[in-house]
């Protein structure tokens, strides 16, 4: 029985400091993003730096990931609001295989940029060791927030937040 119980401990202990560990190069809240190149995936590539100067969301998603089409209908609808046409959304798609990712976006009709990012960079940099994941991001590439899972993006609650956390008028 003390050995099982030992094992137990000993399972609770790993995972749980699995679950706090970083992913390789990962950027903090309150840290700066660095410039990548980012390959196009719905339009041409470009650098992260090019998305300066105006605030920025960034959703980390996945075709086969359940919750994530559960949230980009609400993601696309920010992105046409009265509050999304004061920053710039982007999604980065973590799928192997392009045509995947494009089939999906097909189907939800985003109008938003996406990218793909078959190597890994961005999404260890963002910080995506579960998904979706979306980033809340200054003018300056400074990140404000991180959010974990599906969220109601346009709620009244989260635009409010949003506009908060990015200081937009909401």
């Amino acid at each position: 029985m003390k050995s099982i119980l030992s094992l137990l401990l000993f399972c609770l202990v790993s995972t749980s400091s699995l679950a706090l560990a970083k992913t390789p190069g990962e950027v903090d809240v309150g840290g700066t993003l660095r410039d990548m190149n980012m390959q196009g995936l719905s339009g041409p590539s470009r650098k992260l730096s090019e998305f300066r100067g105006k605030p920025l969301i960034i959703n980390v998603w996945a075709s086969w990931c359940g919750p994530c089409r559960q949230e980009m209908g609400s993601l696309e609808r920010l992105s046409r609001s009265k509050l999304g046409k004061q920053l710039t959304m982007i999604g980065i798609s973590t799928d192997d295989y392009p045509d995947a990712a494009k089939g999906f976006l097909r189907k939800s009709k985003t109008t938003f940029s996406h990218f793909i990012d078959s190597r890994l960079q961005l999404e260890n940099m963002l910080g995506a060791d579960r998904l979706p994941l979306t980033l809340l991001v200054d003018s300056q590439g400074k990140v404000l927030d991180k959010y974990y899972g599906a969220q109601e993006w346009d709620s009244p609650e989260a635009l409010r937040a949003i506009a908060k956390t990015l200081h937009l008028q909401p």
